[in-house]
């Protein structure tokens, strides 16, 4: 579960961690009246949980009360990488003499807790780790004891970081690692962390939280519920989809998180953008499927759909029934739908599947690249 920028920096404020004074807005009035409590200057930030929304034209640094009600005229109500924007957060604008980066997360190749820390402040730390690796410092933290003062010390070490605010990052990453742990975090990330002449300030927050342990975060899950905007993802968490928006046009269903992230995988390889995650679960039946399939078709970005099912106690016979039944809704099949079946029933299944409205191909390979080829290529 992804909390908000806003969501997390309450967390993060209740935490210790440094972040501007902001105020959360609904509409260019409420912006204006914001930045008069604030002060100008201040950023404009939709508030929508996507990454890149400043090369988006999401954020916006304005100086005047007048800029103000332009920037929020402007971003409330756009679409941003498919989302819908219905609030921005009016937070202080700060001058930042360096950019840091700082996170926490889970190292699934050791199954341990990893704690980050980075010069590279401002940057994708994927891009960042691909290009400079040695630019990152990592303690693997052991988590029946948690993170000791001294290795969050270590890592800001590593990398350098000036001695004047070197306590101020090292705390900063403690209380980091303190609050993921306590809240049953799976991500939570700084970036960037501003050096200031005043110490360190928190003007980005991301914070996601494992959906396994919600139900001993409740005021987590409910606030998140509660601020919702996106209609796909409530759709499929409706619908009781395991289910992740990306960024791409190529539609992806299958049974299964490995099946799922495979598919991502090849897609990726063969050219194309995976425009979502959804796993439909084992022994889907019919009528799941076809809510699988309305759900991908609904996001507007999608230019073509690939099934990838493995049958073992999901029916190759069920899940081409529920595709043909998702595309009786339709006068005319609004996207091309590619399906690979294969495992118990897939022959059965190749048989009832509607080929004049659908690709079949049987082998996943060829299935990707034909759903590539029809969403032509990358986006």
């Amino acid at each position: 579960m992804k909390l908000q920028e806003f969501q997390a920096k309450e967390l993060f404020r209740e935490a210790g961690i440094p972040t501007p004074t902001s105020r959360l807005a609904r509409t260019v009035e409420e912006a204006v009246v914001a930045a008069e409590e604030v002060g100008c200057p201040v950023a404009v930030k939709a508030q929508v949980q996507v990454g890149g929304r400043g090369k988006a034209g999401g954020i916006e640094l304005v100086e005047s009360i007048d800029e103000v009600r332009a920037a929020a005229n402007r971003i409330l109500g756009m679409e941003l990488k498919g989302y819908h924007v219905d609030r921005v957060l009016v937070e202080a604008a700060v001058e930042p003499a360096n950019e840091l980066y700082v996170g926490v997360t889970i190292d699934r190749g050791v199954g341990r807790p990893v704690a980050m820390v980075s010069t590279r402040g401002g940057v994708d730390i994927e891009t960042v780790a691909a290009e400079d690796p040695d630019a990152i410092a990592r303690e693997q933290i052991d988590p029946a004891f948690g993170m000791f003062e001294f290795q969050a010390r270590k890592a800001v070490h590593e990398v350098g970081i000036d001695r004047s605010v070197a306590d101020d990052v090292a705390a900063v990453l403690t209380a980091l690692y303190d609050l993921w742990e306590e809240r049953d975090g799976s991500d939570a990330e700084i970036n960037p962390l501003l050096v200031t002449d005043d110490g360190v300030v928190a003007v980005d927050a991301v914070f996601n939280v494992d959906d396994s342990a919600l139900f001993r975060q409740p005021d987590l899950a409910a606030v998140a519920e509660a601020t919702a905007t996106d209609e796909l993802e409530q759709r499929a968490q409706d619908y009781g989809f395991d289910y992740v928006r990306l960024d791409g046009n190529v539609g992806i269903i299958g049974n299964g998180a490995g099946l799922v992230m495979t598919t991502l995988d090849l897609v990726e390889h063969y050219g194309g953008d995976p425009a979502n995650f959804l796993d439909i679960g084992g022994g889907a039946k019919a009528d799941r499927v076809a809510n699988a399939l309305d759900t991908v078709f609904a996001d507007g970005r999608v230019e073509a759909v690939v099934f990838n099912i493995f049958g073992g106690i999901t029916r190759g016979d069920e899940v081409a029934t529920g595709i043909n039944e998702a595309l009786d809704r339709f006068d005319e099949i609004p996207k091309p739908v590619v399906v690979r079946l294969a495992g118990t029933e897939a022959a059965r299944g190749m048989e009832i599947l509607d080929t004049d409205r659908v690709r079949v191909e049987s082998s996943l390979e060829d299935a990707v690249q034909a759903a590539v080829a029809a969403a032509g290529g990358r986006t």
